[in-house]
Protein backbone atom coordinates (compact mmCIF):
# COMPACT_ATOMS: atom_id res chain seq x y z
CA UNK A 1 0.00 0.00 0.00
CA UNK A 2 1.32 3.38 -1.16
CA UNK A 3 1.78 6.35 1.56
CA UNK A 4 -0.81 7.76 0.15
CA UNK A 5 -3.58 5.31 0.38
CA UNK A 6 -2.07 4.35 3.83
CA UNK A 7 -2.67 8.17 4.78
CA UNK A 8 -6.51 7.69 2.85
CA UNK A 9 -7.45 4.73 4.92
CA UNK A 10 -6.05 6.51 8.09
CA UNK A 11 -8.38 9.42 7.42
CA UNK A 12 -11.56 7.87 6.67
CA UNK A 13 -10.77 6.02 9.59
CA UNK A 14 -10.77 8.90 11.50
CA UNK A 15 -13.80 10.84 9.73
CA UNK A 16 -15.71 7.43 10.78
CA UNK A 17 -14.50 7.49 14.11
CA UNK A 18 -15.60 11.33 14.67
CA UNK A 19 -19.06 10.05 13.09
CA UNK A 20 -19.35 8.37 16.55
CA UNK A 21 -18.32 10.54 18.73
CA UNK A 22 -20.43 13.48 17.04
CA UNK A 23 -23.52 10.87 17.86
CA UNK A 24 -22.37 10.64 21.25
CA UNK A 25 -22.03 14.49 21.56
CA UNK A 26 -26.08 14.68 20.18
CA UNK A 27 -26.69 11.70 23.13
CA UNK A 28 -25.25 14.23 26.05
CA UNK A 29 -27.07 16.88 24.59
CA UNK A 30 -30.46 15.69 24.08
CA UNK A 31 -30.04 13.93 27.94
CA UNK A 32 -30.02 17.97 29.51
CA UNK A 33 -33.28 18.22 27.77
CA UNK A 34 -34.85 15.00 28.96
CA UNK A 35 -33.59 15.75 32.64
CA UNK A 36 -34.63 19.51 32.86
CA UNK A 37 -38.03 18.77 31.30
CA UNK A 38 -38.82 15.73 34.09
CA UNK A 39 -38.38 18.49 36.86
CA UNK A 40 -40.44 21.30 35.37
CA UNK A 41 -43.04 21.17 38.39
CA UNK A 42 -40.50 20.73 40.95
CA UNK A 43 -39.00 23.70 39.57
CA UNK A 44 -41.79 25.68 39.53
CA UNK A 45 -43.13 24.92 42.69
CA UNK A 46 -39.50 25.72 44.59
CA UNK A 47 -39.74 29.01 42.79
CA UNK A 48 -43.46 29.49 43.59
CA UNK A 49 -44.56 30.91 40.25
CA UNK A 50 -47.73 29.89 38.95
CA UNK A 51 -48.72 28.79 35.72
CA UNK A 52 -48.81 31.41 34.08
CA UNK A 53 -45.38 32.78 35.02
CA UNK A 54 -44.03 29.78 34.48
CA UNK A 55 -45.70 29.87 31.02
CA UNK A 56 -43.06 33.32 30.72
CA UNK A 57 -40.46 32.09 32.32
CA UNK A 58 -40.27 29.01 29.39
CA UNK A 59 -39.77 31.59 26.82
CA UNK A 60 -36.53 32.37 27.95
CA UNK A 61 -34.57 29.43 26.83
CA UNK A 62 -35.60 30.29 23.21
CA UNK A 63 -34.62 34.07 24.04
CA UNK A 64 -31.67 33.16 24.99
CA UNK A 65 -30.62 30.92 22.49
CA UNK A 66 -31.42 32.79 19.42
CA UNK A 67 -29.53 35.81 20.74
CA UNK A 68 -26.46 33.13 21.42
CA UNK A 69 -26.68 31.42 18.67
CA UNK A 70 -24.63 33.57 16.08
CA UNK A 71 -21.42 33.52 18.40
CA UNK A 72 -21.14 30.15 17.58
CA UNK A 73 -19.34 30.65 14.34
CA UNK A 74 -17.07 33.12 16.25
CA UNK A 75 -15.82 31.18 18.85
CA UNK A 76 -15.62 27.90 16.63
CA UNK A 77 -13.54 30.46 14.41
CA UNK A 78 -11.09 31.76 17.43
CA UNK A 79 -10.35 27.88 19.19
CA UNK A 80 -11.16 25.50 16.24
CA UNK A 81 -14.07 23.40 16.55
CA UNK A 82 -13.03 20.67 19.21
CA UNK A 83 -12.28 23.15 21.13
CA UNK A 84 -15.17 25.25 20.51
CA UNK A 85 -17.43 22.40 21.31
CA UNK A 86 -15.89 21.37 24.29
CA UNK A 87 -16.43 24.39 26.08
CA UNK A 88 -19.77 24.83 24.68
CA UNK A 89 -20.92 21.59 25.55
CA UNK A 90 -19.24 21.92 28.93
CA UNK A 91 -21.40 25.27 29.67
CA UNK A 92 -24.72 23.55 28.28
CA UNK A 93 -24.42 20.53 30.40
CA UNK A 94 -23.45 22.80 33.09
CA UNK A 95 -26.58 24.94 33.25
CA UNK A 96 -28.50 22.34 33.71
CA UNK A 97 -27.89 22.97 37.55
CA UNK A 98 -29.10 26.61 37.17
CA UNK A 99 -33.08 26.30 37.19
CA UNK A 100 -33.56 24.23 40.10
CA UNK A 101 -31.45 26.72 42.25
CA UNK A 102 -34.18 29.39 41.39
CA UNK A 103 -35.49 30.64 43.66
CA UNK A 104 -38.33 33.36 42.37
CA UNK A 105 -39.59 34.44 38.64
CA UNK A 106 -36.46 36.68 38.39
CA UNK A 107 -33.95 34.43 39.19
CA UNK A 108 -35.93 31.47 37.51
CA UNK A 109 -35.76 33.52 34.24
CA UNK A 110 -32.05 34.53 33.97
CA UNK A 111 -31.22 30.95 34.47
CA UNK A 112 -33.32 29.94 31.78
CA UNK A 113 -32.08 32.06 29.79
CA UNK A 114 -28.57 31.47 30.32
CA UNK A 115 -29.59 27.79 30.18
CA UNK A 116 -30.91 28.83 26.51
CA UNK A 117 -27.96 30.11 25.52
CA UNK A 118 -25.60 27.63 26.13
CA UNK A 119 -27.81 25.20 24.41
CA UNK A 120 -28.34 26.82 21.18
CA UNK A 121 -24.50 27.75 20.87
CA UNK A 122 -23.45 23.89 21.36
CA UNK A 123 -26.29 22.94 19.13
CA UNK A 124 -24.88 25.42 16.50
CA UNK A 125 -21.26 23.68 16.91
CA UNK A 126 -22.30 20.14 17.38
CA UNK A 127 -24.30 20.50 13.84
CA UNK A 128 -21.69 22.30 11.85
CA UNK A 129 -19.25 19.49 12.85
CA UNK A 130 -21.99 16.90 11.74
CA UNK A 131 -22.36 18.32 8.76
CA UNK A 132 -18.58 18.33 8.00
CA UNK A 133 -18.34 14.51 8.61
CA UNK A 134 -21.71 13.63 6.27
CA UNK A 135 -19.53 15.76 3.83
CA UNK A 136 -16.59 13.56 4.43
CA UNK A 137 -18.52 10.29 4.75
CA UNK A 138 -20.43 11.21 1.32
CA UNK A 139 -24.09 9.78 3.07
CA UNK A 140 -26.48 10.99 4.70
CA UNK A 141 -25.89 11.15 8.91
CA UNK A 142 -27.55 14.26 10.04
CA UNK A 143 -31.32 12.37 10.27
CA UNK A 144 -29.49 9.69 12.28
CA UNK A 145 -27.92 12.15 14.29
CA UNK A 146 -30.98 13.80 15.45
CA UNK A 147 -32.42 10.32 15.80
CA UNK A 148 -29.58 9.87 18.92
CA UNK A 149 -30.40 13.20 20.53
CA UNK A 150 -34.13 11.57 20.53
CA UNK A 151 -32.32 8.83 22.57
CA UNK A 152 -30.73 11.17 24.59
CA UNK A 153 -33.62 13.05 25.55
CA UNK A 154 -35.37 9.50 26.44
CA UNK A 155 -33.09 8.31 28.44
CA UNK A 156 -32.15 11.77 30.48
CA UNK A 157 -36.35 11.94 30.91
CA UNK A 158 -36.74 8.02 31.87
CA UNK A 159 -33.86 9.07 34.58
CA UNK A 160 -35.65 12.22 35.85
CA UNK A 161 -39.02 10.50 36.28
CA UNK A 162 -36.92 8.09 38.46
CA UNK A 163 -35.89 10.53 40.55
CA UNK A 164 -39.13 12.11 40.97
CA UNK A 165 -40.89 9.12 41.73
CA UNK A 166 -38.20 8.96 44.75
CA UNK A 167 -39.02 12.23 45.26
CA UNK A 168 -35.54 13.46 44.78
CA UNK A 169 -35.01 16.65 45.04
CA UNK A 170 -34.21 18.05 41.96
CA UNK A 171 -30.95 20.08 42.86
CA UNK A 172 -29.49 17.15 43.94
CA UNK A 173 -30.64 15.33 40.70
CA UNK A 174 -29.34 18.02 38.41
CA UNK A 175 -25.93 18.35 39.86
CA UNK A 176 -25.08 14.36 39.68
CA UNK A 177 -26.50 14.72 36.34
CA UNK A 178 -24.74 17.82 35.21
CA UNK A 179 -21.50 16.20 36.48
CA UNK A 180 -22.02 12.60 35.12
CA UNK A 181 -23.23 14.62 31.70
CA UNK A 182 -19.89 16.96 32.08
CA UNK A 183 -17.60 14.12 31.79
CA UNK A 184 -19.24 12.01 29.13
CA UNK A 185 -19.48 15.16 26.91
CA UNK A 186 -15.80 15.73 27.45
CA UNK A 187 -15.16 12.32 26.66
CA UNK A 188 -16.87 12.13 23.51
CA UNK A 189 -15.44 15.38 22.49
CA UNK A 190 -12.03 14.02 22.25
CA UNK A 191 -12.82 11.77 18.88
CA UNK A 192 -14.84 15.22 16.82
CA UNK A 193 -12.88 16.16 13.79
CA UNK A 194 -10.54 18.95 14.96
CA UNK A 195 -11.20 22.11 12.36
CA UNK A 196 -9.11 24.78 12.63
CA UNK A 197 -9.05 28.34 10.53
CA UNK A 198 -6.62 29.37 7.91
CA UNK A 199 -4.27 31.79 9.52
CA UNK A 200 -5.39 34.39 7.06
CA UNK A 201 -9.01 33.98 7.28
CA UNK A 202 -10.96 36.38 8.15
CA UNK A 203 -13.57 35.72 11.74
CA UNK A 204 -17.27 36.00 11.30
CA UNK A 205 -18.84 38.89 12.92
CA UNK A 206 -20.62 38.24 15.82
CA UNK A 207 -24.29 39.13 15.42
CA UNK A 208 -25.29 38.98 11.84
CA UNK A 209 -28.85 38.84 10.36
CA UNK A 210 -29.19 34.87 8.78
CA UNK A 211 -27.83 34.63 4.93
CA UNK A 212 -31.01 34.94 2.44
CA UNK A 213 -30.19 30.90 1.90
CA UNK A 214 -30.17 30.38 5.52
CA UNK A 215 -34.10 32.62 5.68
CA UNK A 216 -35.29 29.88 2.62
CA UNK A 217 -34.59 26.89 3.90
CA UNK A 218 -35.41 27.74 7.34
CA UNK A 219 -38.80 28.67 6.51
CA UNK A 220 -39.28 24.86 5.62
CA UNK A 221 -37.83 23.98 8.98
CA UNK A 222 -40.17 26.46 10.59
CA UNK A 223 -43.54 24.42 9.10
CA UNK A 224 -41.85 21.30 10.37
CA UNK A 225 -41.10 22.09 14.06
CA UNK A 226 -44.34 24.21 14.15
CA UNK A 227 -46.08 20.71 13.41
CA UNK A 228 -43.83 18.87 15.61
CA UNK A 229 -44.04 21.50 18.86
CA UNK A 230 -47.88 21.84 17.89
CA UNK A 231 -48.46 17.82 18.30
CA UNK A 232 -46.29 17.21 21.40
CA UNK A 233 -47.77 19.84 23.27
CA UNK A 234 -51.76 19.41 22.30
CA UNK A 235 -52.57 16.42 20.83
CA UNK A 236 -53.32 14.78 24.29
CA UNK A 237 -55.32 18.05 24.84
CA UNK A 238 -56.87 17.33 21.61
CA UNK A 239 -57.83 13.52 22.59
CA UNK A 240 -59.41 14.24 26.00
CA UNK A 241 -61.39 17.43 24.61
CA UNK A 242 -62.21 17.01 20.78
CA UNK A 243 -62.36 12.88 21.39
CA UNK A 244 -63.70 12.60 24.73
CA UNK A 245 -60.97 9.90 25.67
CA UNK A 246 -59.68 8.69 28.57
CA UNK A 247 -56.28 10.70 30.03
CA UNK A 248 -54.35 7.11 29.09
CA UNK A 249 -55.48 6.94 25.51
CA UNK A 250 -54.82 10.67 25.24
CA UNK A 251 -50.81 10.17 26.44
CA UNK A 252 -50.68 7.38 24.50
CA UNK A 253 -51.45 10.01 20.97
CA UNK A 254 -48.72 11.93 22.23
CA UNK A 255 -46.15 8.59 23.29
CA UNK A 256 -47.28 7.41 19.28
CA UNK A 257 -46.21 10.92 17.67
CA UNK A 258 -42.63 10.76 19.96
CA UNK A 259 -42.26 7.40 19.31
CA UNK A 260 -42.68 7.20 15.15
CA UNK A 261 -40.40 10.66 15.25
CA UNK A 262 -37.44 8.97 16.92
CA UNK A 263 -37.72 6.02 15.13
CA UNK A 264 -38.13 7.23 11.68
CA UNK A 265 -34.53 10.00 12.51
CA UNK A 266 -32.88 6.50 13.17
CA UNK A 267 -33.42 5.11 10.35
CA UNK A 268 -33.85 8.22 8.15
CA UNK A 269 -30.66 8.32 6.75
CA UNK A 270 -30.47 5.30 4.45
CA UNK A 271 -33.99 6.52 2.94
CA UNK A 272 -32.36 9.88 2.01
CA UNK A 273 -28.95 8.26 0.66
CA UNK A 274 -31.84 5.80 -1.28
CA UNK A 275 -33.88 8.75 -2.53
CA UNK A 276 -32.34 12.24 -1.88
CA UNK A 277 -33.29 15.14 0.56
CA UNK A 278 -35.57 16.48 -1.75
CA UNK A 279 -38.12 13.54 -2.31
CA UNK A 280 -37.67 12.27 0.93
CA UNK A 281 -39.09 15.63 2.35
CA UNK A 282 -41.68 15.77 -0.20
CA UNK A 283 -43.24 12.43 0.59
CA UNK A 284 -42.97 13.12 4.23
CA UNK A 285 -44.59 16.34 3.77
CA UNK A 286 -47.40 13.92 1.75
CA UNK A 287 -47.58 12.09 4.82
CA UNK A 288 -48.13 14.32 7.74
CA UNK A 289 -50.21 16.21 5.59
CA UNK A 290 -52.04 13.03 5.35
CA UNK A 291 -52.17 12.69 9.32
CA UNK A 292 -52.91 16.32 9.71
CA UNK A 293 -56.15 15.28 7.66
CA UNK A 294 -56.95 12.32 9.56
CA UNK A 295 -56.70 14.32 12.68
CA UNK A 296 -58.97 17.50 12.07
CA UNK A 297 -61.89 14.88 10.02
CA UNK A 298 -61.84 11.78 12.28
CA UNK A 299 -65.10 10.79 14.03
CA UNK A 300 -63.49 8.96 16.60
CA UNK A 301 -59.83 8.55 18.59
CA UNK A 302 -57.96 6.00 16.58
CA UNK A 303 -57.82 7.35 13.15
CA UNK A 304 -56.40 10.73 14.77
CA UNK A 305 -53.74 8.99 16.82
CA UNK A 306 -52.96 7.29 13.69
CA UNK A 307 -52.73 10.89 12.48
CA UNK A 308 -50.68 12.15 14.95
CA UNK A 309 -48.59 9.30 14.19
CA UNK A 310 -48.07 10.14 10.84
CA UNK A 311 -47.67 14.07 11.81
CA UNK A 312 -44.19 12.34 13.43
CA UNK A 313 -43.19 9.94 10.70
CA UNK A 314 -43.71 13.49 8.33
CA UNK A 315 -41.91 15.98 9.93
CA UNK A 316 -39.16 13.84 11.65
CA UNK A 317 -36.16 13.97 9.29
CA UNK A 318 -36.96 17.89 8.05
CA UNK A 319 -34.92 19.71 10.33
CA UNK A 320 -32.05 17.22 10.61
CA UNK A 321 -31.95 17.85 6.33
CA UNK A 322 -32.42 21.70 6.52
CA UNK A 323 -29.33 21.93 8.92
CA UNK A 324 -26.94 19.92 6.18
CA UNK A 325 -28.10 22.19 3.48
CA UNK A 326 -27.64 25.00 5.82
CA UNK A 327 -24.35 24.10 5.98
CA UNK A 328 -23.63 23.42 2.07
CA UNK A 329 -25.54 26.71 1.24
CA UNK A 330 -22.66 29.13 1.21
CA UNK A 331 -18.91 29.72 2.57
CA UNK A 332 -19.88 30.10 6.44
CA UNK A 333 -21.44 27.26 7.23
CA UNK A 334 -21.80 27.87 11.31
CA UNK A 335 -23.39 31.17 10.43
CA UNK A 336 -25.84 29.26 8.11
CA UNK A 337 -27.04 26.65 10.19
CA UNK A 338 -27.24 29.51 13.26
CA UNK A 339 -29.90 31.27 10.71
CA UNK A 340 -31.68 27.81 10.52
CA UNK A 341 -31.66 27.16 14.42
CA UNK A 342 -32.59 30.47 15.08
CA UNK A 343 -35.73 30.24 12.72
CA UNK A 344 -36.23 26.56 13.95
CA UNK A 345 -36.54 27.43 17.50
CA UNK A 346 -38.86 30.71 17.18
CA UNK A 347 -41.26 27.86 15.28
CA UNK A 348 -40.73 25.95 18.48
CA UNK A 349 -41.23 28.65 20.66
CA UNK A 350 -44.68 29.98 19.34
CA UNK A 351 -46.05 26.66 18.35
CA UNK A 352 -47.71 26.18 21.29
CA UNK A 353 -48.96 29.54 22.21
CA UNK A 354 -50.28 30.31 18.68
CA UNK A 355 -51.98 26.70 18.59
CA UNK A 356 -53.23 27.66 22.17
CA UNK A 357 -54.51 31.39 20.97
CA UNK A 358 -56.06 30.39 17.89
CA UNK A 359 -58.34 27.23 19.61
CA UNK A 360 -59.46 29.54 21.93
CA UNK A 361 -60.36 31.82 19.38
CA UNK A 362 -61.96 29.11 17.72
CA UNK A 363 -61.48 25.64 18.16
CA UNK A 364 -58.92 23.25 18.30
CA UNK A 365 -59.78 21.33 15.20
CA UNK A 366 -58.97 24.96 13.13
CA UNK A 367 -55.85 24.77 15.04
CA UNK A 368 -54.90 21.51 13.71
CA UNK A 369 -56.14 22.64 10.07
CA UNK A 370 -53.59 25.47 10.54
CA UNK A 371 -50.93 22.52 11.17
CA UNK A 372 -52.34 20.60 8.13
CA UNK A 373 -51.24 23.74 5.87
CA UNK A 374 -47.70 23.89 6.95
CA UNK A 375 -47.03 20.40 6.24
CA UNK A 376 -48.25 20.90 2.95
CA UNK A 377 -46.02 23.53 2.92
CA UNK A 378 -43.33 20.69 3.39
CA UNK A 379 -44.30 19.64 0.11
CA UNK A 380 -44.51 22.78 -1.63
CA UNK A 381 -40.97 24.17 -0.40
CA UNK A 382 -39.15 21.00 -0.19
CA UNK A 383 -36.53 21.96 -3.16
CA UNK A 384 -34.71 24.44 -1.33
CA UNK A 385 -33.21 21.84 -0.03
CA UNK A 386 -31.42 20.66 -2.92
CA UNK A 387 -28.24 22.33 -1.13
CA UNK A 388 -28.11 19.45 0.69
CA UNK A 389 -28.87 16.91 -1.39
CA UNK A 390 -25.87 15.18 -1.89
CA UNK A 391 -27.17 12.73 -4.66
CA UNK A 392 -27.55 16.15 -6.62
CA UNK A 393 -23.78 17.18 -5.99
CA UNK A 394 -21.17 15.55 -7.91
CA UNK A 395 -19.29 12.76 -6.59
CA UNK A 396 -16.20 12.87 -5.00
CA UNK A 397 -14.83 10.20 -7.45
CA UNK A 398 -15.93 12.19 -10.37
CA UNK A 399 -12.86 14.39 -10.09
CA UNK A 400 -15.21 17.34 -9.27
CA UNK A 401 -14.32 19.14 -6.32
CA UNK A 402 -16.88 17.75 -2.81
CA UNK A 403 -18.62 19.74 -0.53
CA UNK A 404 -16.16 19.87 2.05
CA UNK A 405 -13.53 20.53 -0.14
CA UNK A 406 -15.08 23.27 -1.56
CA UNK A 407 -16.20 24.92 2.01
CA UNK A 408 -14.08 26.58 4.63
CA UNK A 409 -13.54 24.83 7.39
CA UNK A 410 -15.72 26.46 10.30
Amino acid sequence: MTTDSTEAVFGMEQVRRARFAVAAVFTVHGAVTGSFATRVPWIQDHAGVSAGQLGLALAFPAIGASLAMPLAGAISHRFGARTALRGLLALWTLALILPAMAPNLLTLCAALFAYGASAGMSDVAMNALGVEVENRLDKSIMSGLHGMWSVGALIGSAAGTVAAHLGTDARLHHCVAALVLTALGLLACRGVLDLRSEPDEEPPPRFTLPPKSALIIGAVGFCAVFAEGASLDWSAVYLRDIMDTSAGLAAASTTAFALTMAVARIVGDKVVDRFGAVRTVRVGGVLATVGGLLVVASPSAAPAMCGFALLGLGVAVVVPLAFAAAGRSGPNPSQAIAGVATITYTSGLIAPSAIGSLAEATSLVVSFGLVTVLAFGLVLGAGVLRAGDRRAAPSSDTGAPSAAAAEPRP
